[in-house]
């Protein structure tokens, strides 16, 4: 997960990020010609209606994570499903890698491949630049995911979550559980990623509403199950006595939901983060500390599957007027709790 930063096919997120979805390929000009004149914007829903139809085959090269993480694993699985879903769609997939030049390899051997357009989520968005860049001058349009790259010049379109507002609408909803009054931990991911730290500041700053929260604690647990339980154990033993806390991220919420049941403690609320299946059946089951989890959906490779197919076919939206995709596509950072739950349980990730 990373930077602006977010698969199958989910959620109101994935309303979002598909409406904001595609248009032409070229860029038409505009001009004061008797020939051609402009279309009006009321007419752009009837003209880009077909949308769903089948069109020309589009070839589309999707250079993935390694999935050794279950947020990871569902953006492969997701981009596959979706493609599976159009008749008009040819996914090629490389093999997913954490290694900047063992991806940039395999971005090469799909530009030589000459596929018509380029999904990528890269191992690291300052590192894949130059391929991103490479790809672009190529003629073939990237559409990155997630990890941004260094230069617009390197992608068409951005999908990604927003790690800002997770940690916003974490602190907001732990606020307002608490009567803006209490005393919360913070557990969070790898301190060295800006995602993490961009998901902090937003915990904080939706703190900041509430003045009469105390926040006592915070550690790092490096996205993964055992250090999740070791990071969770330390903070339990050091706060004997605390109202909150924001799990960044479900996979090591695993690990920490462990440590607290191992503490037998069952005075705190919890709320995690990314959205997953074992997350949202505790979430529903109402049956441990973890009361809601704030979403980064993984359905963000699903959305670029539909927006590189669209851009393959220079096809519009008919839900936007205009006649290009967007240069971006922020999803949204829902809180699911057990009022919301069954709306989003579909769509969680293993």
């Amino acid at each position: 997960m990373t930077t602006p930063r977010s698969g199958l096919n989910r959620r109101g997120f994935l309303a979002a990020a598909s409406a904001l979805g595609v248009g032409a390929v070229a860029t038409a000009c505009t001009g004061n010609t008797d020939e051609a004149p402009p279309a009006a914007a009321g007419n752009a829903p009837a003209q880009n209606a077909q949308n769903s139809a089948p069109g020309k085959l589009v070839t589309v090269g999707f250079a993935g994570p390694q999935a050794d993480h279950g947020w990871l694993n569902a953006i492969n699985v997701n981009a596959k499903a979706e493609a599976a879903k159009y008749t008009d769609v040819k996914l090629v997939v490389t093999e997913g890698s954490n290694d900047a030049a063992v991806q940039a390899s395999q971005v090469d051997s799909l530009i030589s491949q000459k596929v018509d357009v380029l999904v990528i989520l890269p191992a690291d968005g300052k590192q894949m630049t130059p391929a991103g860049r490479k790809a672009m001058d190529a003629g073939i349009p990237v559409i990155n995911l997630d990890r941004i790259f260094d230069s617009s010049q390197s992608y068409r379109t951005w999908v990604g979550g927003d790690n800002y507002r997770m940690g916003l609408n974490a602190g907001t909803y732990i606020g307002q559980k608490l009567g803006g009054k209490g005393t919360v931990l913070e557990l969070a991911g790898i301190d060295t990623l800006e995602l993490t730290q961009q998901r902090s500041q937003g915990f904080d700053d939706g703190l900041k509403n509430f003045p009469g929260i105390q926040k006592l604690g915070r550690a790092a647990a490096e996205f993964n199950v055992q250090t999740g339980q070791a990071r969770m154990a330390e903070l339990l033993q050091a706060h004997p006595k605390f109202d909150a806390i924001w799990n960044h991220d479900d996979d090591q919420g695993i690990g920490a939901l462990q440590a607290v049941q191992q503490a037998g403690r069952t005075d705190f609320l919890m709320v995690g983060g990314a959205g997953s299946k074992a997350a949202m059946e505790q979430i529903k089951a109402d049956s441990s500390v973890l009361k809601a989890t704030v979403l980064y959906p993984p359905t963000m490779s699903a959305s670029a599957i539909r927006l590189a197919r669209l851009l393959g076919q220079a096809k519009g939206l008919g839900d936007l007027a205009e006649q290009e995709i967007p240069a971006s596509v922020t999803l949204f950072s829902a809180v699911v709790t057990k009022e919301n739950v069954d709306k989003y349980l579909p769509f969680s990730f293993e």
